[in-house]
């Protein structure tokens, strides 16, 4: 494992950083007029589209290769994970779904679905334990 610098933000303002970051991302999209284009419809497509940009920087790369980066290219992973995030968080504002707690009772969910003793080890999906 290298050593990769990571800049690390301490947010008091807000409940948690998604709050914070769903904040910024209403006054970006504000200041440009952008809401007009920000449709669950909209996001959601730009939000694909953001997610296959970060599929591809691992196309063709071996599961080693894919585990050890270069930094130059970490970066640009980096990227393209944060506007995946970006969308998300965008279309989860415009949905009023809070993120966190759907996350958390989609665990609780998968949970039941793929329980310990017959999932542990295994890639087959919960139809097929």
């Amino acid at each position: 494992m290298r050593n990769v610098p990571i800049k690390v933000c301490v947010v008091t303002t807000s409940p948690h950083g998604l709050t914070q970051l769903r904040d910024a991302l209403r006054k970006f999209a504000d200041e440009r007029d952008w809401d007009q284009y920000h449709s669950p419809k909209n996001l959601a497509s730009a939000l694909s589209v953001e997610a296959a940009e970060l599929l591809e920087r691992f196309q063709w790369l071996t599961e080693d290769q894919s585990r050890k980066l270069p930094l130059e290219e970490l970066q640009k992973v980096r990227e393209e994970m944060a506007d995946v995030l970006n969308y998300l968080v965008r279309l989860a504002d415009k949905l009023d779904v809070n993120l966190l707690e759907a996350a958390r009772e989609k665990i609780e969910l998968n949970a039941k679905k793929y329980p310990v003793a017959k999932a542990r080890g295994s890639a087959k999906k919960y139809s097929d334990l």
